[in-house]
């Protein structure tokens, strides 16, 4: 595992740790509340990829984290290893792990959810299942505990492994399936947002061969809740 001189792994840039940094790619462990890229205006231009070109100017996006979502995020360095980490996120060759806290208790210990989703227009950015002309996505999820909040109600930590990347996947899944999670201010209803000061899911591992040395390359972000 190879990182550079000028940005060790755990080191600060702007308030954005680096987790990983060599001539190849970067990885940064984003704090909930930050953009992965601009948005439209001004006041959204932080954001990840911007703190990271002020270090690195070849750093390149290649996924995204929602906005309310932390955790690891990588960035390719040059234009090539764009293209190739790009391609290796839409061939599935990148795992991913995530943790949430979801509303309620699932009644089985593990299970997969494989519902289409598309975009909901009228009421973008919400995205929402449609069996009709929504693409197909996929996500497994594992109960890691169950536990009871001060106030009586329950909730539960759950491990989840998206095999495709659609917007807000893990969100609108867990939604679905009658357990949202806490602090989704967009798919939560108002009891359950209230129930944390943010969204409580986290990207918390990513692990992919480096696609210059071909070495088994895991990255991960402890658990911020």
């Amino acid at each position: 595992m190879h990182r550079d001189a000028d940005a060790p792994a755990e080191a600060a840039h702007d308030n954005l740790r680096v987790l990983y940094a060599d001539a190849h790619l970067l990885a940064f462990d984003k704090p909930s509340g930050l953009l992965s890229v601009p948005g439209r205006g001004a006041d959204k231009s932080d954001c990840v990829a911007t703190r990271a070109s002020a270090q690195w100017p070849d750093a390149r996006v290649v996924h995204r984290l929602d906005q309310p979502t932390s955790g690891v995020i990588v960035l390719a360095r040059g234009l090539e290893m764009q293209r190739t980490l790009s391609d290796a996120f839409a061939q599935r060759r990148v795992d991913k792990r995530y943790v949430a806290i979801v509303d309620g208790w699932p009644e089985d210990d593990a299970g997969v959810i494989e519902l289409p989703l598309i975009a909901d227009w009228p009421n973008r950015p919400r995205q929402k299942v449609d069996a009709t002309v929504g693409k197909p996505a996929l996500t497994r999820w594992s109960v890691l505990s169950r536990e009871i909040a001060t106030d009586g109600t329950r909730c539960a930590r759950l491990a989840l492994s998206p095999e495709t990347g659609r917007s807000h996947q893990l969100r609108v899944h867990l939604q679905a399936i009658g357990h949202p999670i806490l602090g989704d201010a967009l798919y939560a209803e108002e009891a359950a947002q209230a129930r944390a000061p943010r969204l409580l899911l986290h990207a918390e591992a990513l692990s992919l061969v480096h696609p210059a040395t071909g070495d088994e390359l895991r990255i991960e972000s402890p658990l911020p809740f």
